[in-house]
């Protein structure tokens, strides 16, 4: 192995740790200024250079990302005390809404629900999960809102084909981070629904 590639081994191994989210090939060859055919070859290096460790490379959102191996999540969760922030039942449901439906209005997610969901539509934008990406060509042009990068590492999914079976949308993406699910995460059933508009409201 020569020094130069020893050394971008390293490099890559530096910004997956450093990186606050997976860094896609272009990414990491543009910033090792290295072609981009051969990072995936660099990248496997690596996890060959990482077994046996506790941390391994995963793909996420169509990148890499540094992650501790599964084994040890009890020792990380007690670390990372107190707990992540949960998403209760309603914004779990609108999440599955909105990544199988995607683009779609906050109006035709509150008619799939049967309830107005601006309250729990503004609190998954303000976690990241999901963003503003245009507007519909409707009377008042409501936002369009979509699932982000940031929903597809949270999730462990590299890509939105990723997803479960549209039939058990929200019982699938429980599954996949349950820690994040609870069902007393408000104080009562409509706290979410019942906050005042903000980003995700249309304009009229």
């Amino acid at each position: 192995m020569s020094d130069e590639h020893a050394d971008n081994l390293r490099a890559v191994e530096a910004l997956l740790f450093a990186a606050e989210g997976p860094c896609d090939e272009d990414r990491l060859a543009a910033v090792l200024e290295v072609p981009q055919d051969t990072i995936q070859g660099l990248v496997e290096e690596l996890c060959e250079r990482l077994e046996g460790s506790g941390l391994q490379v995963v793909r996420l959102a169509g990148g890499y990302q540094m992650a501790t191996r599964p084994r040890y999540a009890e020792y990380v969760q007690r670390l990372r005390e107190p707990e992540a922030q949960r998403l209760s039942p309603q914004a779990l449901e609108t999440l599955a809404i909105i990544a199988y439906r995607q683009p779609i209005t906050r109006p035709e997610i509150d008619q799939v629900r049967g309830v107005d969901s601006s309250g729990v539509v503004n609190s998954l934008l303000e976690k990241s999960l999901i963003a503003i990406t245009g507007r519909k060509r409707a009377p008042g042009r409501p936002f369009l809102l979509s699932t982000t990068p940031h929903f597809l590492s949270t999730f462990g999914l590299n890509d939105l084909t990723e997803l479960p079976a549209l039939p058990e949308a929200e019982q699938g993406l429980a599954a996949r981070l349950p820690e994040l699910v609870s069902a007393d995460a408000d104080q009562d059933s409509g706290a979410e629904e019942a906050q005042a508009p903000s980003a995700a409201d249309e304009e009229h």
